[in-house]
């Protein structure tokens, strides 16, 4: 099965150690193009949170049509997964980008997958609306 992750880009590293699991499971798995570009040494991650911090982070994401790269990604997977970790004081926080994520992936009726648990946000009912099942980080039951 083809799984597209999608994650904060301040958990690019810990999402290498999932993207190998997935992978040594016979899974193909794709990551954020700009977590592709931190891995590679490409881009400098505390410079992506300074841009995220001063407000200049979205003229990355324009220049790169980093919204629509994804979707197409996601469109042409099979199942995504969020990668979930507690964040800004959140626990399983879920991002503004991973929920737009999800919900092209509930519209392309792919089946969602959240590795922790539905974190309690304003946003909350709209997450449990798609329906996503909980691995409170089993990978093992993300079925084929």
């Amino acid at each position: 099965m083809t799984i597209t992750i999608c994650v904060s880009l301040d958990f690019t590293p810990e999402i290498l150690g999932i993207k190998e699991k997935l992978e040594e499971m016979g899974h193909e798995v794709h990551i954020p193009p700009t977590s592709q570009a931190i891995l590679r040494g490409e881009v400098n991650l505390d410079d992506i949170r300074r841009e995220k911090e001063d407000g200049t982070f979205a003229s990355r994401s324009i220049k790169d049509d980093a919204i629509r790269r994804y979707w197409r990604v996601i469109k042409d997977s099979d199942a995504l997964l969020v990668a979930n970790y507690d964040k800004k004081g959140i626990k399983n926080y879920i991002g503004g980008n991973a929920l737009m994520e999800m919900g092209f992936a509930h519209v392309l009726e792919k089946p969602l997958y959240l590795l922790n648990g539905i974190p309690d946000m304003g946003y909350t009912d709209e997450i449990k609306a798609m329906q996503p099942v909980v691995l409170n980080g089993d990978l093992s039951k993300i079925k084929k």
